[in-house]
């Protein structure tokens, strides 16, 4: 069943087209996405993201087992890149750190589809509270990464107030976007949200076929800076995944003690984000290297989760 959740995610449209502008790039193609279309389609994905995440909370019955888990995972977002930041500080620069930390902090919704998936095989469900998790999970580790490479950034003369780091990172525009579209996605009037359902849902991996592409051109071009980097990379996108879904997997019983609601936690703790914190890096942090932080949240992280991952966190859940 894993080898078959493999093959299945492997020859998804979206990752295949990553490939793709990856294979452009070595046949010196002159495809590329222009500029303006690019940026379009970040800001898109990420109103998408969060709208729907919105739609998703305001549909469920508040009870406190709901509230702390929202807790839970807010938590995991902010934990994770603050502890992987200075890990990779010790390797990388500023820029690269702060941009790979908040991808292993924020979240993958491809891992979590296909978590999803595994779920069912073991004929569990998802809950739907565990969706809006998924999109409330995805700013704070962008805001994080954010404050952490305005605060350790040497590079600027001027010294930087830390509230004045905080206050751009929360209106920065692609986390403003994100965070302000829940909020709309909540409290939008159900009727009239069906009306652009069809544009947040239907074409979004359309959407995202054509952003792994453009981010599959911008890797390639700087892939020889991804193996420039050693093992080092590697070992991080392989260690701390599996091992942030292992701890997660026993620290979430303390808030649920839901079989299905624990695994998606453990999903959420090992996946990194290869849509939203692209997409909101390429704006803001525009020294930070695509061609590092997806090649090992994308080419690593992803295919070593819905292998050994799943299985794993399974089994941890199980065992608590």
């Amino acid at each position: 069943m894993n080898f078959n959740l493999l093959i299945d995610n492997l020859t998804n449209p979206a990752l295949l087209f990553f490939v793709l502008g990856i294979i452009a790039v070595y046949l010196k193609s002159d495809l590329e996405i222009p500029a303006n279309s690019s940026k379009f389609i970040s800001l898109y994905l990420l109103f998408a993201i969060g709208f729907k995440g919105g739609q998703e909370l305001s549909h469920e019955t508040f009870s406190s087992e709901i509230g702390w888990s929202m807790l839970l995972g807010i938590t995991i977002s902010l934990i994770i890149p603050l502890y992987t930041f200075f890990i990779l500080k010790n390797k990388l620069t500023v820029f690269d750190s702060g941009a790979i930390a908040a991808a292993y902090g924020s979240v993958s919704a491809v891992t979590f589809v296909t978590a999803v998936s595994y779920l069912e095989a073991q004929q569990l469900s998802l809950h739907g509270h565990m969706v809006a998790i998924m999109a409330l999970m995805e700013s704070p580790a962008i805001i994080i990464g954010l404050v952490l490479i305005s605060i350790f950034n040497k590079e600027e003369t001027n010294s930087i107030q830390k509230s004045a780091v905080i206050k751009h990172s929360f209106t920065n525009g692609s986390v403003l976007l994100i965070l302000g579209s829940l909020v709309i996605g909540y409290i939008a009037n159900a009727k009239q949200a069906e009306g652009i359902k069809p544009f947040t849902n239907d074409l979004f991996k359309g959407f995202l076929a054509i952003f792994l592409l453009d981010m599959g051109i911008t890797s390639g071009k700087k892939l020889k800076a991804f193996f420039s980097f050693g093992w080092f990379p590697v070992i991080f996108a392989v260690v701390i995944p599996l091992l942030n879904g292992c701890v997660f997997a026993v620290l979430s019983s303390l808030v649920t003690n839901d079989l299905s609601n624990r695994f998606m936690f453990a999903i959420l703790a090992a996946s990194a984000s290869y849509i939203a914190v692209p997409a909101a890096m390429k704006i803001s942090v525009p020294k930070a290297n695509p061609g590092l932080f997806l090649p090992m949240a994308l080419a690593v992280t992803f295919p070593i989760n819905i292998t050994i991952g799943m299985p794993l966190y399974f089994l941890v859940v199980q065992s608590i």
